[in-house]
């Protein structure tokens, strides 16, 4: 699949913008990452994640810094080399390494933007003030290297899901990251009708990847795929162009969603996968269920796949 084109930059000369410096009220942006695993950093008690030691050496590689992307002053994409043996399913996290100036790592998982095919790995972050991580990457350069775990983790797969015929995928800030990486896996297009990706932001400057996104349908992999793709943004405190404003649960229950989409959200045929802001989560899984959606549950595929490990603080 062709690569999208993506130029270097350097970092802003600006302060931290209101993104990161915001509490998780609305559909604010955050880091979505995979569900833990017995190598993934723990939450502690107040659910900031716990730094561990860094893991043996033959566990991860050294990667290059390639490219750097600001959307804003606390958004930024990133993408490094990729060892030739590092697979994922599109959808899983990968924890990257940055050493700090004490001669330790710290480490933080972060879900793959790039296509599976790509021959680099990207990554979509926000910088949050004082965060062990946000600082380290805040200071990252073209050539640097970050080192990047040889297994990728997570459950966020449409493996997960019961066959549909409409997918949908909703995000709320870098949640975004894991949907373009499936949205450009071919054998998504080959298994439904109609994708739905609802991107919600505060303000329109985080609304990331909208020119990928727009390519999307184009690659030469998926133009030929009768599907078709819908992209409908959401930005909560400013009017924009072309964007709903409201939170998703409620253009759901107004049914402002479906009628942008013109695609009706019905358990028989839609397929529904949430990644970001968790309270967002939380109340769109109570709105899906009471509506006759289900979660995937043991081998019992379901309708629904929530991103279930999350940063409350992606530091």
């Amino acid at each position: 699949m062709a690569e999208t084109p993506f130029a270097p930059s350097s970092v802003p000369d600006k302060k931290i913008s209101r993104l990161a410096t915001e509490r998780w009220d609305n559909e604010g942006g955050a880091t979505c990452t995979g569900h833990a695993s017995p190598m993934a950093n723990t939450l502690s008690k107040s659910g900031v994640l716990a730094m561990e030691s860094t893991p043996a050496t033959e566990r991860f590689t050294d990667e290059v810094i390639l490219a750097l992307r600001y959307w804003t002053p606390s958004l930024l994409s990133f993408r490094t080399s990729r060892a030739p043996d590092f697979r994922f399913t599109p959808g899983h996290y990968a924890r990257l390494g940055l050493s700090d100036t004490n001669d330790g790592v710290v480490w933080r998982p972060f879900s793959v933007v790039s296509s599976i095919d790509d021959s680099h790995l990207e990554f979509f972050a926000v910088l949050v003030p004082g965060g062990a991580f946000s600082n380290l990457l805040s200071n990252i350069r073209l050539g640097d290297t970050i080192r990047v775990d040889k297994a990728s983790y997570g459950f966020m797969t449409i493996d997960q899901l019961a066959p549909g015929k409409d997918l949908w995928l909703l995000a709320s800030g870098t949640g975004l990251g894991p949907f373009l990486s499936i949205l450009r896996d071919p054998s998504t297009w080959q298994r439904h009708d109609n994708l739905v990706l609802v991107h919600t932001v505060r303000y329109a400057d985080e609304l990331a990847y909208r020119d990928e996104i727009a390519a999307i349908p184009h690659e030469p992999l998926l133009a030929a795929s009768s599907a078709k793709m819908r992209y409908v943004p959401v930005v909560t405190r400013e009017p924009w162009p072309g964007a709903l404003m409201a939170r998703i649960p409620q253009l759901i229950e107004d049914g402002r969603l479906e009628q942008a989409a013109g695609v009706k959200l019905d358990p028989q045929r839609s397929r529904v996968m949430v990644c970001g802001n968790p309270e967002m989560a939380r109340e769109l899984r109570g709105q899906l269920m009471a509506r006759g959606f289900s979660t995937t549950r043991r081998a019992v595929p379901g309708q629904l796949a929530f991103e279930n490990y999350w940063q409350s603080k992606p530091s």
